[in-house]
């Protein structure tokens, strides 16, 4: 890292710090723990797109698998719903793996001709009869069980920092899936096909209530730091308040933001650490030579499909940790909040911002849009409200400039994108 690139983190970490004095601390963590986790995300996509050149714009998807892999790994399971229809539902999944496992034996053993096909599609229509028999009744009577608080399966009530990895996983199994059938298309239809999957993958979340309630949201998920209350109602933290003149309450609140911080610390720097060795690896070189000329890699015997799907699960991956920490850190999963679009396009940009290519660069540029995602809404209310102060009440212009405020944040982006590509078109850090 380069004087240059610690400058600007210094200076990422002084608007933080700076919001803290602000504004106030509880504030300022908010805005690090976002930004700790949207640097991870920033991470697994510059993996894809800058070591592979891999358009992905499905991210979205992976990370609401990773949040999934919050709520089956950490939410305690419901007994009166596994026994209603549990035993069903896994029968129906088990049939359902059955029949794609045999329709691909059937196309890869039978010779190519009306008898492949004709066999195939016999299967697979008994299949899919015989899997929504099975199916359809469990599902009924696994959302029958109090659906106003449960109406699912629940999870398996393991510690919490466990889904972290199961959301990677889960993440990296719908990515090897996608990858086998997507990753030889062209990266205009690469992109187009992985924006489809992600919203497929949303709406399975939104409608199947019984994996995870659907747009009911799983609340009340376990953490991984002490609740505000029970440190409110330690002897020992509100005389440590009190020797710091602190209110006990607000105290708390920081202090489980700091835990949060300082776990999330410890992923981001070793996904860090562990991207830059493979980066700077011969595997990492092979990567930046595919991307660079895949026609010449190919040349030179390297399986440029295969490498694509390494690539592609390892970033997805690291999607779907980001997405089971932020799914820890709000305490329940809401799939209707994942908007492949929106959200896909601002992880996007704090990957070309930052600069394609270089690990630091994505993490940078995670924390300085997220930082100005957050904060450019309040100041444009600010900037207009003193723009507006001279004009009278109930003027038409008064009323739209401030109506406007609601549509700063997407036109902030937009000027900082532009400005970056046009004196920076490598990033802030750019690849070296």
């Amino acid at each position: 890292m380069t004087k240059r690139d610690a400058f600007l983190f210094a200076v990422v970490a002084a608007l933080i710090i700076g919001t803290g004095f602000v504004q106030s601390w509880n504030a300022a963590l908010t805005i690090l723990n976002m930004g700790l986790i949207s640097a991870v995300m920033a991470l697994g996509v510059n993996m894809q797109w800058g070591y592979a050149g891999l358009f992905n714009v499905g991210i979205m998807g992976f990370v609401a698998l990773g949040g999934l892999g919050v709520v089956l790994t950490s939410a305690a399971p419901v007994g009166a719903a596994w026994a209603a229809g549990g035993a069903r539902v896994a029968l129906a999944l088990a049939v359902g793996a059955a029949v794609i496992i045999g329709a691909v034996a059937i196309w890869k053993r039978l010779a190519k001709g009306r008898a492949r096909s004709l066999a195939l599609v016999c299967w697979l229509v008994a299949g899919f009869l015989v899997y929504h028999w099975l199916l359809d009744p469990g599902v009924a009577a696994i959302e029958a069980v109090n659906p106003a608080s449960t109406g699912y399966l629940g999870g398996l009530g393991l510690p919490v920092l466990l889904s972290w990895p199961v959301g990677g996983l889960l993440a990296a199994g719908a990515a090897w899936i996608i990858g086998k059938t997507a990753l030889g298309l062209r990266s205009d239809y690469l992109a187009i096909a992985t924006l489809g999957i992600s919203e497929i993958v949303i709406a399975v979340l939104k409608n199947e209530d019984w994996l995870a309630r659907g747009v009911k949201n799983v609340i009340g998920l376990p953490r991984p730091v002490p609740y505000e209350i029970d440190l409110q109602g330690s002897t020992a933290f509100l005389q440590a308040a009190a020797r710091f003149g602190a209110d006990p309450v607000t105290a708390s609140s920081v202090v489980v933001k700091l835990c949060y911080a300082l776990l999330f610390t410890a992923v981001l720097l070793a996904l860090i650490w562990l991207s830059e060795k493979a980066l700077n690896s011969p595997w990492g070189r092979m990567m930046r030579a595919i991307r660079d000329n895949e026609v010449a890699a190919e040349a030179m015997g390297k399986d440029v499909k295969a490498r694509h799907l390494q690539i592609f699960i390892l970033g997805s991956a690291i999607c779907g940790i980001a997405g089971a920490m932020m799914t820890t850190l709000d305490g329940q999963l809401t799939p209707g909040t994942y908007q492949p679009l929106r959200f896909t396009f601002l992880i996007w940009v704090m990957v070309i911002v930052g600069g394609s290519g270089n690990n630091w660069g994505a993490v940078l540029g995670g924390f300085l849009i997220w930082f100005l995602w957050v904060q450019v809404e309040p100041l444009g209310q600010w900037l207009m409200a003193l723009i507006t102060s001279p004009m009278a009440e109930g003027s038409a212009l008064k009323a739209h400039l401030m109506d406007s405020v609601a549509h700063m944040r997407l036109l902030t982006m937009g000027v900082v994108l532009l400005v970056v590509l046009r004196f920076s078109p490598r990033g802030l850090i750019p690849e070296r």
